[in-house]
């Protein structure tokens, strides 16, 4: 899901600017009548990328949202790093143009110059032990390769199809630039098949790379689903529904379920908000198939057999008979 905002001129000439400018360490970007905007420079820039994150401090707060964009490695072609910062306490509306917007920019100023983007909703994520934690926990994500932690190495991926990869970004959706795994992928297909086997297949998002991977795949009956999905953790959930149509014959129809469980996190929150209707994109498009109903709960509990049933019952609609009006004069 994209929020249709786009890149200013503005804003274009002052990335060309910190691309040119060693002196630059980075630059912020701001959303502004539905425009990214550029906002201050972050300058000087030194030889220690840790030492100027210093220079950070003045420009971010805990109300505010803003993308910062950051020179770390000078000597590739894919220098920047983008980071989004929503803080918990920003408007929810920001929160939300913030999240849906993040992959627009790194596009529009082009994707092959950023190597990593990052997430972050504290300030203390943008301090030298912020970055250092950061770099040790894409460090212990194993195994992963370049092409799942790097954005650049992605992009360059991408032109380089047939070649075979463990991750591949989609083309089906314009709206959804977030890779999807092979056996992701592969399961969702196998989920069309007439043949049977597993009625479930489960979603997730990898935080750090931002990559959509296989959860599980198992058998579940209606009844099983509160239990089989997961209740810590949020969840795109594919679910090959056998029931009876109208005319008593027995069918099958595929039903979407987005569970997000009040105790995850806001990033957590708001990348699956936010690729949800990709995520849908895919199984149709990628996978061939027909999402007949999509569910929201906000935890598993909330699946209980009759409320699915339900959606499944054909709606009456009552007819309410012709009220003539009263001749005037009378009542």
């Amino acid at each position: 899901m994209q929020s249709g905002i786009a890149a200013s001129a503005e804003l274009v000439a002052a990335f060309n600017n910190l691309v040119a400018s060693p002196s630059q360490r980075g630059l912020l970007v701001k959303i502004d009548k539905e425009k990214l905007i550029p906002g201050p420079a972050i300058e000087p820039s030194t030889s220690d990328f840790f030492n100027d994150l210093e220079l950070l401090a003045p420009h971010v707060t805990d109300k505010e949202a803003a993308y910062i964009i950051l020179r770390r490695y000078p000597d590739d072609s894919d220098s920047f790093i983008a980071v989004t910062y929503v803080p918990d306490a920003a408007p929810v509306r920001q929160k939300m143009l913030f999240a849906s917007t993040r992959l627009t920019l790194i596009r529009e100023l082009g994707i092959e110059r950023f190597r990593e983007t990052i997430f972050a909703t504290t300030k203390a994520e943008l301090t030298a032990d912020g970055f250092r934690k950061h770099d040790k926990h894409v460090e212990l994500e194993a195994p992963l390769t370049e092409e799942e932690l790097a954005l650049g190495a992605v992009k360059r991926a991408e032109s380089e199809e047939g070649r075979g990869s463990n991750v591949k970004r989609s083309h089906i959706s314009d709206h959804f630039a977030m890779p999807i795994s092979d056996d992701a992928l592969g399961a969702l297909k196998k989920l069309g098949d007439s043949a049977g086997g597993d009625n479930l297949v489960q979603l997730k998002i990898n935080i750090a790379s931002e990559t959509i991977e296989l959860a599980s795949t198992s058998s579940a009956t209606l009844p099983e689903l509160s239990t089989v999905i997961s209740s810590t953790e949020p969840r795109f959930s594919f679910f090959n529904h056998s029931h009876d149509v109208p005319n008593g014959s027995p069918s099958t129809s595929i039903i979407f379920i987005y569970t997000c469980p009040g105790a995850s996190k806001i990033k957590e929150r708001m990348l699956y908000a936010s690729s949800r209707q990709g995520v849908i994109a895919v199984a149709e498009k990628g996978a061939a198939l027909k999402v007949v109903k999509k569910i929201e709960a906000s935890d598993p509990d909330e699946l209980s057999p009759e409320s699915i049933e339900e959606e499944f019952k054909p709606k009456v609609e009552t007819k309410k008979a012709f009220d003539r009006p009263k001749r005037p004069g009378r009542r």
